[in-house]
């Protein structure tokens, strides 16, 4: 098996704080890329997102020049709403924090840096980091036919690999990210055209062209006025 690669950006201003974290992030992860406010860092984010290289982790400070983390941390939620953050700041801010719970939040620094607290908290974030990349490497049983692998995003019946259009593969993997979940037509086409308004006749037009190639043993399910669920 293939050595389980982890990568981390750091977003933060203070010289100080940086050459902290940064230093600690790297004696636990493998791949540490260090920025030094929420503009260079959406920036980042979004250069290697469009190379599909994915951070299993980001940190970063709220008060920043440029943009904030709060800003930045919301606006990379738009481009991925599975990616997991770790806030550092200086001020007990509840209202932010208490905001940033509908993002996936998983631990909050304040400074001065506690080198004991932050060497848990990240330990403990790669564990959850492995724990979630090794299960993403076994293929998910959809159904006594067809399975899933999520790091791959690849469709098989039995061992054979189903062969699925750009759209297709994007629509599958928002509903098995969403396994025994409704996903409404709206949140379908976010994902799938967020830059454009797009009508429910065209996501019913891939949604039948997805549905027309697992037929043999349909896993997906219309639930009238509400929208589709793998169960």
């Amino acid at each position: 098996m293939a050595k389980i690669i982890t990568r981390v950006m750091l977003a933060e201003d203070e010289e100080v704080a940086r050459d902290i974290l940064s230093f600690y992030l790297n004696t636990i992860f493998d791949e540490v890329v260090v920025v030094k406010d929420g503009l260079e860092g959406l920036y980042t984010y979004k250069k290697y997102f469009e190379k599909d290289i994915s951070f299993d982790l980001i940190l970063t400070d709220i008060k920043m020049p440029n943009m904030d983390g709060m800003e930045m941390l919301e606006k990379i939620y738009h481009i991925n709403e599975t990616q997991k953050f770790i806030i550092v700041s200086a001020y007990k801010d509840e209202d932010k924090l208490l905001k940033s719970i509908d993002l996936k939040v998983l631990g909050y620094f304040t400074k001065p840096l506690n080198v004991d607290n932050v060497m848990h908290l990240l330990k403990k974030a790669k564990t959850e980091v492995l724990k979630e990349k090794s299960l993403q490497e076994e293929p998910i049983k959809i159904n006594s036919v067809f399975s899933y692998n999520i790091q791959e995003k690849l469709l098989y019946e039995k061992n054979s690999l189903v062969n699925l259009s750009k759209k297709e593969s994007q629509l599958l993997e928002v509903l098995v990210q969403n396994i025994k979940k409704i996903v409404t037509p709206e949140e379908l086409k976010s994902s799938l055209w967020p830059d454009k308004e797009t009508s429910d006749s065209t996501l019913r037009t891939v949604m039948k062209r997805l549905k027309d190639k697992i037929k043999t043993k349909d896993f997906i399910t219309s639930r009238k006025s509400q929208g589709y669920i793998i169960e």
